[in-house]
């Protein structure tokens, strides 16, 4: 992902309230969100090249998603896929604070990035590039938070906007349509405001909106996950065609479960 606002403990009965963006090269292949065939009770996108993936829930209420740190001279093209970690624990069954001890000792050995992860009671960031509370793995309190492709609730413009929209749609009670409306917002930020990740003018512009378009990199799915108190999570995922000119109902698919039911049928493409 590369857009990621949550809101954890903050509506009664609801710990987690997520919407989120996943931002990728067009040309890297990905599945959409379904019922892992290895990994039954895992639900999630897969990284088709990785084999990782950037978000996820279990039927048990478990949750992980990911950014990257964006740092372009620090990265190196040998690392480890970082979409592994979030796999990783989903899959597994190491409680929160446990899996983050686990992977610790080798964190450094991945490009940088940011994870969340957590279950019904408890909410950890942890960040490679992030200072010692980070590292140790910080756990949240209640409130509403954004991660981009910098630490937790660093102030970039699109992290800004999204989560004043997020926090209003929540105050109102908003239904689920409109939290992927505000995911389609392709507003571009003004330069006095972009931060400078060392990628150029032209490209921190291409990169400042909540949704973002180019030729060949974009935004590819946005994600909208509840996990209650009691009861099932409800995972719902938009994928958008990048050749569409405009991101709207035409241009996007459902893959829409509410757990633990089975994954919905493919329906066929409609002409035009």
């Amino acid at each position: 992902m590369c857009l990621i606002i949550f809101a954890w403990k903050v509506i009664p009965g609801m710990p987690l309230i997520l919407a989120a963006n996943r931002d990728e090269f067009y040309a890297r292949p990905a599945a959409d969100a379904g019922w892992w065939s290895d990994y039954p009770q895992v639900f999630a996108g897969r990284d088709l090249q990785g084999g990782g993936t950037w978000l996820g829930v279990t039927r048990e209420g478990r949750f992980a998603a990911l950014t990257n740190v964006r740092s372009p001279s620090e990265r190196r093209p040998e690392a480890p896929t970082r979409g592994q970690l979030v796999a990783d624990y989903l899959s597994g069954d190491l409680d929160p604070a446990a899996y983050l001890r686990y992977i610790e000792p080798r964190a450094q050995e991945y490009n940088g990035f940011n994870l969340i992860l957590g279950d019904r009671e408890t909410m950890l960031w942890y960040s490679n590039r992030g200072d010692a509370d980070a590292r140790n793995g910080k756990p949240l309190d209640y409130g509403v938070y954004g991660l981009s492709n910098a630490l937790l609730d660093t102030p970039w413009p699109k992290l800004t906007r999204a989560k004043a929209q997020f926090a209003s749609l929540l105050c109102q009670g908003a239904p689920e349509e409109t939290f992927f409306e505000m995911l389609t917002d392709a507003t571009r930020a003004n330069d006095c405001r972009l931060p400078d990740t060392g990628v150029g003018i032209e490209k921190e512009r291409m990169l400042s909106p909540i949704f973002i378009r180019s030729p060949d990199y974009g935004t590819r799915c946005s994600t909208v996950l509840r996990v209650p108190i009691v009861g099932e999570p409800v995972l719902t995922e938009h994928v958008a065609d990048p050749m569409a000119v405009q991101y709207s109902a035409e241009s996007t698919k459902d893959s829409n479960c509410k757990l633990p039911c089975k994954p919905k049928p493919q329906e066929e493409e409609k002409p035009g």
